[in-house]
């Protein structure tokens, strides 16, 4: 029982929520860029949120299925098919031995997540399956899927078609427009100067295609501190903004090292970060300060909304079980 790649796509691997605690040893966390996403490509498969992903980026794989499962794909529109039938993100599918699964270009945000009912039948590594590609680290796979690659599954099982999915609404924060990314002040937010903390929140940043699971490198109004000296290397993170000496802003992301020697001016609030992950290289991005208690109102909302989703689906779930 299994899914096989044979056809690469850019950029596939297999992702979770992250491998933490050894970031002290000079481990990345890893794990899926667009958390969100991946937790609602679970929920429709009456996954645990957290269960392993595959996350496939830029360009989609084709993949072929050994096994009868149910799969559902969240995130980025990669006009996916099954055997040359669209299928609509959010919504569970069945597929069958044999059948094939075709994903093309991202036509909207970066990143797609397909997730099979029961998981994958893979050891964690470290307490994880996250794959950690700049490090080649996460065990069985620990690098960009190929083509050959064989994906064992838990189990094979079968569900009759179904006429519900996930909002679309879900995945709106992937529009392909200007994105405010909110942030509180970094630990050296204070060393920049007052021109430079003015056009960080007023002017338009891009990514530029640089950018990859390490970071997000941007352009645009460059900043400048007003306080020299050495700044002694220190704890950094998914969402951490520093600007290096071109004053140009990098966004550490999932795959970030675990400090940072550059000044931070800011860290990106948690809630945003699947609108970051999504953001595609020249697409423009506004900075908007916030304050610590409406970062944690945030997350609590998504925390909620997500409880909410999957209460809805479980529900679905249990009535086609009995």
């Amino acid at each position: 029982m299994a899914l096989r790649i044979i056809e690469e796509g850019l950029q596939t691997s297999i992702q979770d929520t992250g491998r933490y605690g050894f970031q002290s040893a000079g481990f990345s966390v890893s794990g899926a860029m667009d958390i969100w996403s991946a937790a609602l490509a679970n929920i429709a498969v009456n996954n645990d949120p957290s269960q392993a992903v595959l996350e496939m980026s830029y360009v989609g794989p084709s993949i072929t299925f050994e096994a009868d499962t149910v799969i559902a794909l969240a995130g980025a529109d990669m006009a996916a098919k099954i055997n040359g039938k669209p299928i609509q993100l959010g919504k569970p599918v069945s597929v069958k031995n044999a059948d094939t699964l075709q994903l093309r270009t991202a036509r909207r945000g970066l990143h797609c997540y397909l997730a099979v009912k029961g998981g994958f039948n893979i050891p964690d590594f470290l307490g994880s399956k996250s794959a950690s590609l700049k490090d080649q680290l996460g065990g069985s796979f620990c690098g960009k899927l190929q083509a050959g690659d064989t994906i064992p599954i838990s189990f094979s099982t079968k569900a009759p078609s179904v006429s519900w999915r996930l909002s679309p609404k879900l995945f709106d924060y992937i529009s392909g427009k200007q994105t405010t990314i909110r942030f509180l002040e970094g630990r050296q937010y204070h060393w920049f100067t007052r021109h430079s903390l003015s056009d960080f929140t007023s002017t338009v940043y891009t990514s530029t295609p640089q950018s990859n699971r390490m970071g997000y490198r941007l352009q645009g109004t460059p900043l400048k501190v007003q306080t020299e000296g050495d700044l002694v290397t220190e704890a950094a993170g998914f969402g951490t903004i520093q600007v290096p000496p071109d004053g140009q802003p990098i966004i550490l992301m999932a795959e970030s090292q675990p400090t940072g020697g550059y000044p931070k001016i800011g860290q990106v609030i948690h809630s945003d970060l699947p609108a970051l992950s999504q953001i595609r290289p020249g697409q423009p991005i506004v900075f908007q300060m916030t304050t610590v208690d409406n970062a944690l109102q945030e997350w609590e909302n998504t925390i909620r909304q997500l409880a909410m989703v999957k209460r809805i689906s479980d529900k679905k779930w249990e009535e086609w079980e009995t």
